[in-house]
């Protein structure tokens, strides 16, 4: 089994690499990637360089204090309701946006560990869609989408419920359920779980491809499952062809990463086609023309937990942006619960 603290950290702190590396080219077309950077495109960051992590990561470490506050919830009050208190979460990290969240909104504290974290409060361009969401006062779920958005946003913060135990439901319907806080469109949420449920035969000691079977499985019971799976068939296509493409142009065949099914899908083909080396991984899923900090963020996230903290490039993470609480929080998420007070100031469960 692979449960422990290095496969959790590699998680979390692959993804925030990527989501960083992924920054520094976004937006830009390939074509001026290449002009920037030299014909082998964006390579990694430079002597001078910060690693600074976008929305992607900050989102996805408000989704891990979640879930953390909903076991705290669970062992005082003998209930947990999780995505509920991912609701109040994200919440929180609006207001590190700039915005106001109603103080007497049922489900949000001020409080806890995440928000008073300075660097956290810097606005590294926040989906549109998660804004507008959170502004509504209202929380989104299968049941009852709030939109009918699929963008990435759902699945790029995803991770934390393929590593978190000892909550209600499995990790795919989890991993579902905080991404339609925000994303109501099937393939925005489906993917997230699809994601999380990855993650949690990876971490289990699964491969890579045993694991996305096992996610496929789930997949293909949940309604409008159609396009999520295609995105995955096409990457899996491509990756087998016997005359392959040049790696930029199949993800750009895949799509630009911009929606929940491409994100997952371009990720997947970067990991799968760099086997494990975790370097040559990100850069293939950050040196296109489309979303490339959440494409990174999720390959990251993928192989981080598959090969562990030891597989990521030193010389990066001595770069990145709140690396050690990054890996204090993925302790916390594999502890699941402490006693003590002290635990509960860090993740209250209200």
């Amino acid at each position: 089994m692979k449960r422990d603290h290095q496969h959790y950290s590699g998680c979390l702190l692959g993804g925030a690499l990527g989501d960083a590396l992924g920054a520094r080219v976004e937006f830009s077309p390939y074509k001026a990637i290449i002009a920037d950077y030299g014909p082998e495109g964006y390579r990694g960051p430079g002597a001078a360089d910060i690693l600074r992590i976008t929305d992607d990561t900050q989102m996805t470490l408000f989704t891990a204090e979640g879930l953390l506050r909903a076991l705290s919830r669970g062992r005082e009050k003998g209930i947990g309701y999780p995505a509920g208190n991912v609701y109040g979460a994200y919440l929180r990290w609006l207001t590190t946006q700039g915005e106001r969240v109603d103080p007497g909104h049922p489900w949000y504290a001020p409080d806890g560990w995440l928000i008073g974290m300075r660097e956290l409060h810097a606005v590294r361009a926040p989906g549109n869609t998660c804004l507008t969401a959170l502004r509504s006062g209202r929380m989104g779920s299968t049941e009852e989408p709030i939109n009918n958005s699929k963008g990435c946003g759902g699945v790029m913060r995803a991770a934390p419920a393929g590593l978190i135990t000892g909550v209600p439901g499995g990790a795919f319907d989890l991993g579902c359920e905080t991404a339609a806080i925000t994303h109501g469109h099937p393939s925005g949420y489906l993917s997230a779980g699809l994601l999380a449920e990855m993650i949690w035969h990876i971490i289990r000691g699964a491969s890579l491809q045993d694991a996305l079977a096992e996610g496929v499985k789930v997949l293909r019971t949940r309604e409008g499952h159609e396009e999520t799976l295609a995105a995955l068939q096409l990457a899996l296509a491509l990756l087998e062809d016997p005359l392959p493409l040049p790696h930029v142009e199949s993800i750009e065949r895949i799509g630009g990463g911009w929606v929940g099914e491409e994100a997952l899908a371009i990720a997947l083909y970067c990991c799968l086609a760099a086997g494990r080396d975790f370097r040559k991984a990100i850069l293939l899923a950050v040196n296109h023309s489309g979303d490339s900090d959440s494409t990174g963020a999720i390959a990251g996230n993928i192989l981080g937990a598959y090969l562990g903290k030891e597989a990521l490039p030193q010389k990066w993470l001595e770069k990145l942006e709140l690396a050690a609480e990054i890996e204090e929080l993925a302790g916390d998420l594999l502890a699941g619960w402490r006693e003590g007070d002290d635990w509960w100031r860090k993740y209250p469960g209200y």
